[in-house]
């Protein structure tokens, strides 16, 4: 399991901002954090859709990842994927305040930004990492892509609904291959995204593990399979149907896939970083989520 640490007190004195797109409504909260950081002694950094809303420059958000000791992320999960993605492999802290619906990776609501903030300021918040898978694309030998993902990596035919078969081995050996719609591969932090809707188990986010979960598989008796995080992942497209079929890392970049290409899936070294409250257990973040326990 992941390890978490307490951040050191007034080791905060930068902060990003980084604002979903296209939400000019939220022009007054982020001129009204922007205050409230600049009030406290802080730097703040605001990526170009948080500018364009509160005023200022505009910054990337691969260079807001080096500039700041914390990342916040106002928007949905999705904004918050897009924002992992372009902070790489940099250790900075990521708050995720949740404007959208359900949010798993953004569990801070909107009412709770100032005060979370001001904990994390006086060092009342952990950093929690969250492992990251690497997946590269493989072509006869030749490199075509690589990604980090967060979530998942799903190999799927996106065309007419025809079943394609993906021959899977972990660390050289063979697994099975999938007669499906298609295979997810997801990490525990991607237990709650994708591979949840196909019937994938519910992990806790600080496990190192993978799981393998096929979409609509013919046979089904092949369900999820949880592996270590030592494995390294191959699947095969073996398309003899015409499928269109694509890799989609974290439902935001991929590629397209031919006969014969290789996905190739291992743990990244570089986890993502959380800011996350003591006070607020995975658990209680599921039944809030989920609706456990609602009549």
């Amino acid at each position: 399991m992941l390890a978490t640490w307490d951040i050191p007190n007034m080791a905060i004195r930068s902060v990003g901002i980084c604002l979903k797109p296209e939400q000019p409504q939220l022009a007054d909260l982020v001129r009204r954090l922007q205050k409230w950081l600049v009030e406290r002694g802080l730097t703040v950094v605001s990526d170009p859709e948080a500018a364009r809303a509160g005023g200022g420059a505009g910054t990337p958000r691969e260079e807001i990842a080096e500039r700041a000791d914390v990342m916040v992320v106002l928007g949905g999960d999705g904004t918050f994927l897009a924002v992992a993605r372009e902070v790489g492999s940099r250790p900075v802290p990521i708050l995720g305040v949740n404007l959208g619906t359900l949010g798993f990776l953004t569990e801070i609501a909107q009412d709770e930004l100032f005060p979370t903030l001001e904990d994390a300021i006086s060092g009342a918040m952990r950093v929690e990492p969250r492992m990251r898978l690497e997946v590269t694309v493989d072509r006869g030998g030749e490199e075509l892509g690589r990604y980090l993902a967060l979530n998942e990596a799903v190999i799927a035919n996106t065309g007419m609904a025809r079943l394609v078969d993906l021959e899977t081995r972990a660390d050289g050996v063979e697994v099975t291959t999938y007669h499906a719609d298609g295979l997810i591969v997801a990490t525990p932090t991607g237990s709650t995204a994708y591979s949840l809707s196909a019937g994938g188990p519910l992990l806790h986010p600080t496990l190192e593990v993978v799981v393998l979960t096929p979409i609509c598989p013919h046979t089904l008796t092949e369900r999820p399979l949880v592996l270590p995080e030592t494995c390294e992942i191959s699947v095969r497209v073996r398309d003899r149907r015409g499928c269109d079929i694509t890799l989609s890392v974290d439902g935001q970049v991929g590629r397209e896939l031919r006969e014969g290409d290789r996905v190739m899936v291992r743990r990244s070294e570089y986890p993502l970083h959380l800011l996350v409250h003591p006070g607020r257990n995975r658990f209680q973040v599921l039944r809030t989520k989920l609706g456990w326990g609602a009549r």
